[in-house]
């Protein structure tokens, strides 16, 4: 019975082992069919190579300046696509060494690197993920269908699609895509992107030595770029050549004769302030455009002449330890320069755009459009003089008070009683209404302090205002986008709206009277440029803030200049460091463009011939300053901000008779150049009807 036992037993484990192979054969049969099919059906179901060649991963956007120079790119680029035969035999022979050296004879997966990484992962005894093992075919197949997740199902399915992808196409197809499609790093998708960024050149005359340091880039793009670690992608460039050296892709002579370190890489395009623009206009495609996928052309109005001209202007006035912004609108609302800060670098935050601030009396614009709307002419006497509105007494910078004065005149040298005077006859709600009209989109205060100029704005919104004044009170509406393409087809294009009247042109023109004084006498003199500028200064208690906002020969500019945390700075006033940044920047931003005169000789129509104020602008908006029965909202004190008078400007010839030591018209008349004006009748008969000017004005 023993030996029974024993001479069956030897039978049972062979039938056993046969059974068992049996089983596994028939597995894997049933395996390499599954696999053929998965393989075939994947095969027949991938795009055509046409189709591969025209979808890139992601949206690029480039961005152009008024001239056509692209400013910015954004998101992925992609150069211009290099077939197999225009791509150097360097660049190729350099990519298949480096990382696929078997790449023509393997079938998408190189069992044998596979094996290799898989030993030396066991040898290390070390948990990690098989690092090196991934073909060419494969990384194309991850790179077009796939993520870079790691995990068993995304390597599985990527090994089907190289077999895929090697049954479909050529090798060289294959080889052509990866080196178009491939991540270099910085944005760039491809070796002519890559090229252009690092080089400076397209990819159809790379060397050998820029072929090896693209090469390098591939396994870490981050890593071995030439513009994050010049040495890595030295050393990496080196390796490349040894191992094209190895493979026979390169003699020792040529492997010698070749010098990473000599490669010229292209210096790096300079943006800063120009990122404060983009910035602010690329977030408008979203609702320009639907477009998501396609890569874009984005064609603007920054002059780039003109921001270097700001960019130099804000560095070069604005006060130590203290941010300074400037934007300039062209008469259709072309946004020609735009500065947000003195280093987009060290600090990307919009101070043109985003900032809120205290306009002093920048803010006096609006109280004297809506005075001359009500009927108010820039020689009306009034009379600088203590004044008290619901408790509040505003001063003026000068400490005194001058007696009578023209409009003119009390604009000109920005007293303070003059502006509270008007503010309280034509109603603050009606001056936060023409404030409101002309584009201030913050909240706005109606107690009487806001005259001087309380309430936070923009500088974008202010600059704005006072471009449509320098339109004769048509609308000014800034924009940054010109038009959008994408494929070669134009997908966007603005249109200009002239279409919006603020006031009455005459109304305009007189204001733009009133700024053209401000800066042949008054406190904007430091913002002259030798040829016509009409504007205005602001400056806030304590020297916080200084604003000049003007306009000259078509172009509106907007100057801040202050603190982020708001501390005082000593010496700051609108009428010297912002005025003086505006001066600068505007003698070299206008130096090409005529001479324009200021059309002030303003003649009013009959009463009879005045158009209603309802064909000019519509009804008011007072919903946030009125209660339901249409009151004005009282002003509590506590509600009352504190008050910034506007600071005592640079020190000159006193600008009144030294026997009375006043500010009179014969004064505006001599400084202004103007033929000597009829002085108004100092009592007046109250049933005489207000003066006019000559014949009648036309409005257009």
């Amino acid at each position: 019975m023993a030996k029974r036992t024993s001479f069956k037993s030897p039978n049972r484990w062979r039938r056993y082992a046969l059974w068992t192979g049996g089983v596994i054969a028939g597995a894997g049969l049933v395996a390499f069919v599954a696999l053929l099919i998965a393989v075939y059906t994947t095969a027949a179901q991938l795009p055509s190579f046409q189709s591969l060649k025209s979808s890139p991963n992601g949206q690029m956007i480039r961005v152009h300046a008024a001239d056509g120079t692209v400013i910015v790119s954004l998101g992925p680029s992609y150069g211009e696509w290099i077939t197999f035969e225009q791509t150097p035999k360097t660049m190729r022979d350099a990519m298949v060494s480096i990382e696929d050296r078997r790449f023509y004879s393997h079938f998408g997966i190189d069992l044998r690197g596979l094996l290799r990484s898989a030993k030396l992962v066991l040898a290390r005894g070390t948990n990690r993920r098989i690092q090196g093992a991934s073909t060419i075919t494969q990384q194309v197949a991850r790179t077009i269908f796939l993520n870079n997740k790691y995990d068993v199902r995304r390597k599985a399915r990527e090994a089907i699609l190289a077999l895929a992808l090697e049954h479909r196409f050529s090798k060289d197809q294959i080889l052509e895509l990866y080196l178009n499609k491939v991540y270099f790093g910085g944005g760039a998708y491809g070796i002519d992107a890559a090229s252009r960024k690092f080089f400076g050149h397209d990819a159809r005359t790379l060397s050998l030595a820029e072929s090896a340091v693209i090469a390098g880039m591939a396994k870490a793009p981050s890593r071995y770029s030439p513009t994050a670690d010049a040495q890595a992608a030295v050393d990496r460039a080196t390796t490349v050549l040894k191992v094209m050296q190895e493979t026979g892709a390169i003699t020792s002579q040529q492997a010698a004769a070749t010098d990473p370190h000599t490669v010229r890489l292209a210096p790096e395009p300079v943006q800063n302030s120009v990122r404060y623009f983009t910035d602010w206009a690329l977030p408008q495609l979203d609702v320009l455009i639907d477009e998501t996928d396609a890569p874009l052309e984005v064609w603007t109005t920054l002059d780039l002449n003109m921001q270097r001209a700001a960019d130099d202007a804000i560095r070069g006035a604005t006060p130590k330890n203290a941010q300074g912004a400037l934007i300039s609108l062209d008469r259709d609302g072309g946004v020609r320069a735009m500065v947000g800060g003195t280093d987009y670098v060290t600090s990307i935050y919009n101070r043109g755009t985003q900032a809120t601030r205290q306009p002093g009396s920048a803010w006096k614009l609006f109280v004297y459009l809506a005075a001359m709307e009500a009927g108010h002419k820039p020689d009306d006497m009034i009379v600088d003089e203590p004044v008290t509105i619901g408790g509040w007494s505003p001063r003026n910078s000068s400490g005194r008070f001058n007696g009578e004065m023209t409009l003119r005149t009390a604009f000109a040298y920005s007293v303070n009683t003059v502006a509270a005077k008007l503010g309280q006859e034509v109603g603050f709600p009606t001056v936060a209404d023409m404030a409101r009209r002309f584009g201030i989109t913050t909240p706005i205060d109606t107690n009487p302090a806001m005259v001087l100029g309380t309430n936070n704005v923009r500088l974008l919104d202010m600059t704005r205002a006072f471009a449509s004044v320098g339109q004769k009170g048509v609308a000014v509406t800034p924009y940054g986008i010109t038009r959008v393409t994408a494929n070669g087809a134009v997908i966007y294009q603005h249109e200009v709206d002239t279409s919006h009247v603020l006031v009455a042109p005459f109304v305009a023109a007189e204001m733009t009277d009133l700024l053209q004084t401000a800066v042949n006498t008054g406190t904007g003199r430091a913002a002259q440029i030798g040829r016509p500028v009409a504007g205005k200064t602001g400056t806030t208690s304590s020297n916080k803030d200084g604003w000049f906002l003007g306009f000259s020969s078509g172009l509106t500019t907007g100057v801040w200049m202050g603190r982020d945390d708001a501390r005082a700075i000593p010496g700051l006033q609108g009428g010297t460091a912002p005025a003086r940044a505006f001066s600068a920047f505007m003698k070299r931003a206008v130096a090409n463009r005529p001479i324009e005169n200021f059309d002030t000789q303003v003649t009013l129509p009959d009463m009879q011939l005045e158009p209603d104020q309802e064909a000019y602008f519509g009804g008011p908006d007072n919903g946030t300053t009125i209660d339901a029965d249409g009151n004005p909202l009282p002003v509590t004190g506590d509600e009352r901000p504190a008050l910034p008078p506007e600071q005592p400007q640079q020190p000159g010839p006193q600008p009144a008779p030294a026997q009375d030591d006043r500010i009179d018209q014969q004064f505006m008349d001599r400084v202004l150049g103007r033929s000597p004006t009829r002085q108004p009748n100092r009592q007046p008969n109250p049933d005489a009807p207000p003066p006019r000017n000559a014949p009648p004005h036309d409005d257009q």
